[in-house]
């Protein structure tokens, strides 16, 4: 199978891991010699409840037999995507009102810099820095990172990008820019969180020159962070919500959010101004829907507050130099490139799943289900001891 893998499957790098796949329930990834693997990552960050939540199941199976792709977006009263919708608008703050459910993390993104553009009538846009937002067009333009995408030019015009967490570049945003798109926390370049009020002071400077405000959490969105989404921690409401990953426990969906007058602009001049065939899939968005009710009515997001505390209680090694993040999206940093991918590698051969981020090659991903438990988590974190113990410099 792996052969066929090789040659039938499009890859995207030279050496993929090819663990092949049995199963997977819970925290673990099964492969097809038996072997149980502790799953540190999630899918990178997708699958929420972990592996196969009996509620998302249920809910996927029940959905299945009911109906599934009847008519593209926006055009049938479906139960699933309205009942969902429905329920994130009453988490969220008011101003955010109005979901536009699509089917991946940089298909959103595409869909708010389209939304920003429409409603502004201007073009500029603006990103950080190392930012990753997807690998389609729109949200390639918008990567602060010129390796991944010069081969790719040329990109969409008028995009520019400021430093994160730098103020003075603040003064950039000007009555010519349709938008600001960030990060909440910055994933690919390291999991870097904004400080000393940064987001906020974004927001300032966006109303004063009546910019939009997209603040991205495909990554940190969903509880992952400890609040169900991550800009409740730093006093900043964006204009549009980006959301992905983990919104269906593993299943391929996104979405942006708004008000309701900025989601209208959508509608009218042109018609059909965003359109997708597939997005609020009733299957799709039934798990959803079990997804945020299982996350919002358990103690799931308070627990990860304790859970990070865990995990940076035990992972005090003198290779880690830092763990980033917040809640269970961390980074462990270590001393350099090469002891990273040593721990990542050595690791998988001991039964822990551990992964890469994109920009920041010291970097070790730690981003478990929300549903892991601490022993499951002081088992991992011992494994990446003992195999920090045993490098040789």
């Amino acid at each position: 199978m792996k052969e066929d893998f090789l040659k039938y499957q499009a890859q995207t790098s030279p050496y993929p891991l090819a663990l092949q796949i049995s199963h997977a329930k819970g925290s673990y990834i099964y492969d097809t010699d038996g072997k149980a693997h502790l799953d540190f990552v999630a899918g990178v960050s997708a699958c929420s409840l972990g592996h196969c939540h009996p509620k998302v199941v249920e809910a996927v199976q029940k959905q299945a037999e009911t109906y599934m792709h009847v008519m593209v977006y926006g055009e049938y009263v479906q139960e699933p995507a309205v009942a969902y919708t429905k329920l994130l608008a009453s988490l969220l703050p008011p101003s955010l009102e109005t979901t536009y459910m699509v089917n991946s993390g940089t298909e959103a993104v595409e869909g708010a810099l389209k939304l920003a553009r429409r409603a502004t009538g201007r073009s500029q846009l603006l990103a950080a820095r190392h930012a990753y937002h997807g690998n389609t067009m729109g949200s390639l333009s918008v990567m602060g990172y010129e390796e991944r995408k010069s081969a790719f030019r040329p990109l969409i015009p008028d995009v520019g990008f400021i430093r994160f967490n730098n103020q003075d570049d603040l003064e950039k945003i000007t009555d010519k820019t349709a938008a600001v798109i960030l990060e909440t926390i910055q994933g690919g370049a390291g999991f870097i969180e904004p400080t000393n009020g940064y987001l906020k002071k974004v927001r300032q400077r966006c109303n004063a020159t009546g910019t939009m405000l997209i603040l991205d959490e495909i990554q940190p969105g969903f509880g992952r962070t400890g609040k169900l989404f991550a800009f409740e921690h730093y006093d900043c409401v964006p204009d549009i919500l980006v959301m992905g990953k983990g919104m269906a426990s593993g299943l391929p969906v996104g979405a942006f959010t708004a008000s309701n007058e900025l989601m209208s602009t959508l509608q009218d001049s042109p018609k059909l101004g965003h359109i997708t065939t597939f997005g609020g899939n009733p299957v799709i968005a039934s798990a959803c829907l079990a997804t945020l009710k299982e996350i919002t009515e358990t103690q799931l997001i308070a627990d990860t507050l304790k859970k990070e505390a865990l995990v940076r209680k035990l992972l005090k090694h003198r290779l880690i130099r830092e763990v980033r993040g917040k809640g269970l999206m961390l980074a462990l940093i270590m001393e350099n490139a090469e002891i990273a991918n040593h721990v990542i590698l050595e690791c998988a051969k001991r039964g822990l799943i551990l992964f890469w981020l994109l920009f920041e090659p010291r970097a070790v991903r730690i981003s478990p289900p929300l549903t892991m438990s601490a022993e499951e988590i002081e088992s991992g974190c011992g494994i990446i001891l003992e195999v920090l113990e045993g490098y040789k410099q």
